[in-house]
């Protein structure tokens, strides 16, 4: 089934949380008729803009590695206070910055954002920094752990404008103070 992260509203009133209108997302739907979109940009914003939920699955192993935690789209350490897997606002705060934050150094390398891509961006920005040795370490072993038994890399293959709309589904729960349900 996977993982689905869905808008809800902040705090949570009663028992459980109540899902956000999508109508707090209509205007994703404009992306989805932008000249030369692709297709998992499109799908994704029409999504957004539908249903005001991110089949978040696809994006895991990518955003743990750009924020530099494990199950962040999960919810998990959430989980393990609240006992519900929920992205507060400041979260998703925390979370549009990043990814907007690496799209934006990425672009200059090109659309396409794949393993290698990726790697090459994150070993220019850590590259630069004070603990840059310590860091390049940590970013070497968290790329061995992606790779499978046979030492491939996961097979990636997402766009900036994919990640941008991801990054603004995130930023627009942080700006109108929803939270995010992580539905496993």
């Amino acid at each position: 089934m996977g993982l689905d992260n869905v808008a809800v509203h902040w705090p949570r009133t009663g028992r459980f949380y109540d899902p956000v209108a999508p109508a707090e997302f209509v205007d994703f739907g404009e992306i989805v008729d932008l000249p030369r979109i692709s297709a998992p940009t499109a799908a994704l914003a029409e999504l957004i803009a539908k249903t005001g939920t991110i089949r978040a699955t696809a994006y895991t192993e990518l955003v743990d590695l750009l924020l530099g935690l494990e199950g962040v789209l999960y919810a998990t350490d959430a989980a393990a206070e609240d006992e519900d897997p929920v992205i507060d606002p400041d979260g998703c705060s925390w979370i549009a910055s990043g990814i907007e934050r690496f799209v934006a150094a990425h672009r200059p390398t090109g659309e396409a954002v794949t393993f290698e891509s990726v790697s090459t961006v994150l070993r220019s920005l850590l590259g630069d920094g004070r603990l840059a040795e310590q860091q390049l370490r940590w970013l070497e072993s968290r790329l061995d752990a992606l790779r499978d038994e046979r030492g491939d890399p996961p097979q990636w293959n997402f766009t900036c404008a994919e990640l941008g709309v991801l990054a603004a589904f995130y930023r627009r729960c942080a700006e109108r103070g929803f939270a995010v349900y992580a539905d496993a």
